[in-house]
């Protein structure tokens, strides 16, 4: 066995302490919930355990099998999951990444909620589908009181019951969303699912196919069908309060590029029993508030993946020698970290913003809801996009090591793209950007209000704040994605500028803004302070 001798190889990463980052510590403390440190702080030591990790790696490989029938022929319907599946989302909904900042009046609730997923997410991505779309269902089922009044209790419990049974009968609720149909993805308006009333009002059965729901084994699903009044909002039960199965026929499960661990699936209704939410043919305007809390949850996550692969590329360089020298001590490699983690910084800092805006305009402050409307369309445009070269990279900096499935790299750079697509792709992303600058001079007035925080302290923003300003008027269409990326990189520099260590913010400017920059990481400008960028980022 002397060929096997292993030498110049990393150790294990785990255990880790995921929350070990100061970017995102200190956005915390900055968007008002420092009273949940400790908390998120054992939840990032527990994330990076082993333990955790294994979980995630055993959720991915065992991929969730659809079960249509049971021995004897009787529809079921049912997805069953690796048990470290339910280990994960126990664990989640129990830290109160699901439903729960909405019971908690304590400012701050939803950025403790958002810097618990930053570090949670280091397990693995799948299971933060029904986390965060029971966290988005609950402001949509205010829409209608007495359906708040029975299931809000449940869907804002920390109790994870997988069971599927009769929810009032359960100490926790999950819930699902089905939206997109197959003619019409992203263009809901097409729905061809119809919605008929019943003679109970409030009440109508569906017939339809959806294209995409993700999570079917949910208790509660909000649904899009369209109703004689038009495009409605429905909540429809997979149990019925008495106690039946309602028809939620689960057609097939989707062969996904990544997310493996979560169950994507086709349903089919067919005389599905489905309530009211919101007003008659007002589905889209019912809705808008889930897609404000599921965009957040994207820039989260593509926030957590970039982290969590920029820990793993430092962890591997920083045990490993080439050509006579740790990867780690070598000027390029430096390079390329540094400038990886300029941009989980950026990432992590707009990302806390988002979720400090978010926690004060459900409070009621109209200044942050005016800001979160625009800036998390920007945030969900441009962090998504980075992801994915951003996963690669750090995915090269292992080389080879890094190409293998046992390294966690690949499930990695899968997942990278999803955060793109889901709740929107850049281009719908970009184009709700020019409606909101059109449709209410508030929203400009938020973001140029945001940025005029950092005026005066770095003349790189000053500059690229005037040419948003410019570009701003009268945008085309054409133009949006061009105008949405300097919106991002203005908000990103001007946190940085506030908030992070000279090193990062002149770093930042210089490289994103000030046009001294490459077209690949690792193209940093000489002078930068790249050990101080690497210092911070990643503490020995």
């Amino acid at each position: 066995m002397t060929t096997h001798d292993v030498t110049n190889q990393p150790p294990p990463l785990s255990p880790y302490d995921a929350s070990d980052d100061a970017a995102l510590l200190e956005g915390l403390r900055r968007e008002g919930a420092a009273w949940a440190e400790e908390e998120v702080r054992r939840l990032g030591r527990r994330a990076g355990s082993a333990e955790a990790q294994e979980w995630g790696e055993l959720a991915n490989r065992h991929e969730p099998v659809l079960r249509t029938h049971d021995r004897y022929g009787h529809r079921i319907d049912e997805v069953e999951y690796h048990p470290s599946w339910h280990r994960l989302m126990r664990v989640a909904v129990g830290a109160g990444l699901a439903g729960a900042p909405w019971a908690d009046a304590r400012p701050g609730a939803h950025v403790a909620r958002t810097a618990g997923g930053l570090v949670w997410g280091h397990t693995e991505a799948g299971h933060g589908c029904p986390t965060s779309m029971t966290y988005a269902a609950v402001p949509v089922l205010r829409r209608q009181p007495e359906l708040a009044k029975v299931y809000e209790p449940l869907l804002t419990a920390r109790e994870y019951d997988p069971e599927l049974r009769t929810p009032a009968d359960k100490r926790g609720l999950l819930a699902g969303m089905g939206m997109t149909e197959k003619q019409g993805g992203s263009d809901v308006r097409t729905n061809t699912t119809t919605a008929t009333p019943t003679a109970e009002p409030g009440v109508y059965t569906l017939r339809g196919h959806k294209w995409f729901t993700s999570a079917p084994m949910c208790d509660v699903f909000l649904v899009l069908a369209q109703a004689p009044d038009g495009l409605t909002c429905f909540l429809v039960p997979r149990v019925l309060p008495d106690g039946t199965r309602n028809t939620f026929r689960v057609q097939r499960l989707k062969d996904k590029l990544g997310n493996r661990s979560n169950a994507s699936s086709e349903p089919e209704f067919d005389g599905t029993v489905a309530w009211l939410v919101g007003p008659p043919g007002q589905g889209v305007k019912t809705i808008i508030e889930m897609v404000n809390c599921t965009r957040l949850d994207c820039v989260m996550a593509s926030a957590t993946l970039m982290r969590k692969t920029l820990v793993e590329a430092g962890h591997h360089v920083r045990h490993r020698s080439a050509f006579g020298a740790r990867l780690l001590d070598q000027p390029l490699m430096r390079n390329v970290l540094a400038d990886l983690a300029l941009e989980s910084e950026a990432a992590t800092a707009l990302t806390l913003r988002l979720a400090g805006a978010a926690d004060r305009a459900v409070r009621g402050d109209e200044g942050e809801a005016a800001f979160r409307r625009i800036a998390t369309a920007v945030g969900k445009y441009w962090v998504t996009k980075r992801g994915p070269a951003f996963t690669a990279e750090a995915l090269e900096c292992q080389g080879g090591n890094g190409y293998v499935e046992e390294s966690g790299m690949p499930r990695h750079y899968r997942e990278a793209p999803l955060l793109s697509i889901w709740e929107g792709s850049g281009n719908v992303n970009a184009l709700d950007v020019l409606r909101a600058l059109g449709r209410d001079p508030r929203t400009a007035d938020a973001l140029f209000g945001e940025l005029a925080l950092a005026r005066g302290a770095d003349a790189r923003l000053d500059a690229a704040v005037v040419r948003l300003k410019e570009r701003s008027a009268g945008a085309a269409e054409a133009g949006a994605r061009r105008l949405v990326e300097l919106m991002a990189l203005t908000l990103q520099a001007s946190l940085l500028v506030r908030y992070a260590p000279a090193a990062v913010a002149d770093a930042f400017c210089a490289s994103r803004l000030g046009g001294d920059w490459g077209h690949a990481f690792g193209t940093l400008p000489d002078g930068v302070g790249t050990d101080r960028v690497l210092e911070r980022a990643l503490p020995v």
